[in-house]
């Protein structure tokens, strides 16, 4: 019986993995900012025994531990680590003020540090484990008005390599998904408050991702299934592109 752990995961692709997670059986512990909806979604799954979730605001490593402490306290174990939590707002190199910075570092990139910091230790003790950090085609240099975004997705990257080589020898794997332009609750929110209406989203992203669509939060899933199985047993160091041909 596997335990996912997900940074994330009450809304969007991070609650389709959850679902998925669920179908198969697995434990599951996820988090976020809003107890009631994380009490919903248990209710509502009909999973008081498989699901654990913890009420955190990412902006602060403070709930951290407890997060991981809490989830081996339920569930015993860690199998996985999905790295799902992000944010992006818009932000170009020669606009970005402190606090916007500081947001996206926080959230991005110093809560996945942390957290894997605590489960990478379980993992060792146990000798296996999965790793999968969830990446972005801004990886590489991004859109102009990304720019702290990007350094994030890069950096994260980097993380990911970093623990393939150096924990191999203790079982863990760890693995970058590219998951490309998706349809969240979060990006229709960021585009309604440019004023992009989800048609004109739609439209707009159907011109540019060669595939011709945005992902849907469902497509990304199959991937994060395969790093999280036994199958990929031999799969640490990689990265896999869910972006429907978009590179940026």
């Amino acid at each position: 019986m596997k335990t996912v752990m997900i940074l994330g995961g009450s809304k969007g692709v991070g609650k389709e993995i959850l679902k998925s997670c669920l179908n198969k059986g697995y434990n599951v512990a996820f988090c976020g900012r809003d107890q009631k909806l994380g009490n919903e979604i248990i209710k509502s799954l009909n999973a008081e025994d498989k699901l654990y979730f913890h009420k955190i605001d990412l902006n602060s490593i403070d709930g951290i531990e407890s997060y991981y402490n809490e989830t081996i306290k339920k569930f015993k174990k860690i199998d996985a680590l999905v790295l799902y939590a992000g944010v992006t707002p818009v932000a170009s190199l020669i606009d970005t003020e402190e606090e916007v910075y500081d947001q996206i570092f926080n959230v991005n990139l110093k809560a996945p540090y942390f957290l894997t910091k605590h489960v990478i230790k379980n993992m060792m003790e146990n000798k296996t484990g999965s790793i999968i950090f969830f990446g972005s085609a801004h990886m590489d240099y991004g859109q102009e008005d990304r720019t702290p975004y990007a350094l994030t997705k890069s950096t994260l990257y980097t993380l990911s390599n970093h623990i393939a080589h150096h924990y191999a020898k203790y079982g863990v794997r760890s693995n970058y998904l590219v998951m490309g332009w998706t349809h969240t609750e979060g990006e229709l929110a960021l585009r309604a408050s440019e004023g992009i209406s989800e048609e004109d989203l739609k439209n707009e992203a159907s011109g540019i991702i060669p595939m011709g669509r945005m992902l849907s939060p469902y497509d990304p899933v199959p991937a994060v299934m395969h790093f999280i199985s036994d199958d990929s047993a031999m799969t640490t160091g990689s990265i896999m592109r869910v972006t429907g041909g978009e590179y940026i």
